[in-house]
């Protein structure tokens, strides 16, 4: 990233440069062109400096994340592996597999032990609070493997709510994308946090859940990670993150 001068302020295009957006040249294109806004108001004379510390940037729309200290990961967490830093009874943690990591990280939320999937882990305790929060509801994306065949009537039930011990849930969206005679799998949205809700959702149907793996939460996506694997959250899923919780 661009070093800010002394008064801590950044030229626009040279900051949108050094975030990987185009060009220096093609930034100042897009400033002129009017795609370019800083906290709500579109900028087009070129030099115009910002903090790049604060300022909400985006460009098309798409904001781009403040420069930060803070890091942001996405782990594939493979099955097996509890859902916290330290365990008491010694079994395979996210600590474990986060080891050489420099920074003390938080995870957002948790999968089961016998979940695998997407899980993010952060530095940056305000977005991991807000993330696990339940007024803010971010969606989460789940690949389930049940047994049984799934009729589309069931998919109606979970999309329109069901009642579990613990108050209503309804899934956001629930497609079935293979259905046999001992086995279907489907793709589920919904914004519910509580502990084991997927499978509880299932159980509840008639339908036990055979395997779970999380596919996304909020803009961040699994794909192309494979088990145990991590990677840094890039601009185009951070920005839409942060603009999701409010930050």
């Amino acid at each position: 990233m661009t070093e800010p001068a002394e008064d801590g302020l950044v030229r626009l295009q040279k900051l949108l440069a050094a975030s990987g957006v185009a060009s220096r040249r093609r930034c100042e294109e897009l400033m002129l062109d009017g795609r370019v806004e800083v906290d709500g108001e579109v900028v087009t004379r070129l030099g115009t400096k910002v903090d790049p510390r604060t300022a909400v940037v985006r460009v098309d729309g798409q904001r781009l994340p403040p420069v930060s200290e803070h890091v942001y990961l996405a782990l594939h967490k493979p099955r097996g592996v509890v859902s916290t830093m330290s365990d008491p009874e010694g079994r395979r943690s996210l600590a474990d597999l986060v080891a050489d990591r420099p920074e003390r990280l938080f995870h957002v939320g948790r999968l089961d032990t016998d979940t695998d999937g997407l899980i993010l882990l952060t530095n940056d305790g305000e977005l991991a609070n807000r993330l696990a929060h339940p007024s803010h509801a971010v969606p989460k994306t789940y690949v389930v493997e049940v047994t049984g065949r799934v009729r589309p009537l069931v998919a109606r039930r979970l999309r329109q709510g069901i009642q579990l011990d613990d108050g209503p849930v309804a899934a956001d969206s629930v497609s079935i994308d293979q259905a046999e005679a001992d086995r279907s799998m489907l793709t589920l949205t919904l914004h519910e946090g509580r502990n084991r809700i997927v499978r509880r959702m299932f159980d509840a149907v008639g339908h036990p859940v055979r395997r779970l793996t999380r596919t996304s939460v909020g803009p961040v996506r699994l794909a192309g990670l494979r088990s145990g694997q991590m990677r840094e959250l890039d601009r185009t899923e951070l920005g839409p993150l942060l603009d999701s919780v409010g930050l």
